[in-house]
């Protein structure tokens, strides 16, 4: 593993080795406190964080490394320079770079043009570092994930194509619940399904939440207006109404279905509080495991 962009291109083994090592880091702390020792991660940060931010800065420093927060109204991206010069500049100073930025592009350009480990910590096309935390919650739970259903119900955002990139590769079952308009991105959806139905799979993508849900094992959602998107979110509370993973929804899922969210999340919209702080509810595991995940994927990286 060079780079950490997307989750399109993480094997069903290195799935099962980010797993494995996601346990030990999460079971050993100790074990892995100088792993990193004297290696500085620059962290640049186009869309704030609480998640991203903390977990990324916490782990490099758990695992012996420095974190440098760089905001882009602090460094020269927000006054014109280049990504790709940019790249060429931080990777002569640190040993892996962490974007968390608008457009995948950006991150694309920072892993082309740089010499160091570039990882996606979330782009309007993809969210990787999230679903990977995703699928470990659940595989601490289960022990395997294939066969299992997920169900995501809302917007096919980045959160969403990352998590049809994994359960594909893990052998899952995803059905996707989504307005028209709001569905998933069509390349996403045909290259997850044809890696599907080779590791016992399927993908679905249909307008029914109720339809969706049913019968799953795990239930997914997210914020209906995504950061950059807040001048939609009138617009997109309407049209998302039914789509609200509420008692009544959550109840078609199996009885004992997880429930899961990337946070944060806006109670009273897309999740009600009965769901959200339920007994079925992973979210806090979930949001805690970014810290482990992370830390596993940026030794996997070996800067």
């Amino acid at each position: 593993m060079k780079h950490f962009l997307s989750l399109k291109d993480v094997s069903t083994e290195e799935w099962k080795e980010l797993f494995d090592l996601s346990t030990d880091v999460k079971k050993n702390p100790n074990k892995y406190r100088q792993s990193l020792s004297g290696k500085t991660l620059g962290m640049i940060f186009q869309k704030s964080s609480t998640r991203t931010r903390v977990s990324f800065e916490v782990g490099m420093y758990q695992l012996g490394g420095h974190a440098l927060f760089l905001s882009s109204n602090d460094i020269q991206i927000g006054r014109g320079e280049t990504i790709a010069d940019t790249s060429r500049v931080l990777s002569r100073m640190v040993d892996i770079i962490m974007a968390r930025v608008f457009g995948h592009d950006i991150v694309e350009d920072l892993a082309k043009y740089g010499s160091v480990p570039v990882i996606n910590g979330l782009s309007d096309f993809s969210h990787p570092c999230q679903a990977v935390a995703d699928y470990f919650t659940l595989y601490e739970r289960w022990g395997d994930c294939r066969g299992r259903k997920i169900a995501y119900i809302g917007d096919g955002n980045n959160v969403c194509h990352s998590l049809l990139y994994g359960a594909a590769a893990l052998g899952m079952h995803m059905t996707v619940g989504a307005p028209d308009g709001y569905k998933p991105d069509a390349g996403v959806v045909e290259f997850s399904t044809d890696l599907a139905a080779k590791t016992g799979g399927s993908i679905a993508i249909m307008t029914d939440p109720r339809e969706a849900i049913r019968n799953a094992d795990a239930v997914y959602t997210d914020v209906w207006a995504s950061m950059g998107q807040e001048k939609e979110y009138y617009e997109r509370k309407k049209i998302f109404a039914d789509y609200q993973i509420n008692g009544k929804l959550f109840s078609l899922a199996k009885k004992y279905a997880f429930f899961l969210h990337c946070l944060p999340a806006h109670r009273g919209d897309e999740v009600t509080d009965e769901v959200i702080d339920s007994a079925n509810s992973v979210v806090w595991d979930e949001a805690e495991n970014r810290l482990h995940c992370q830390k596993a994927i940026m030794l996997l990286l070996k800067p």
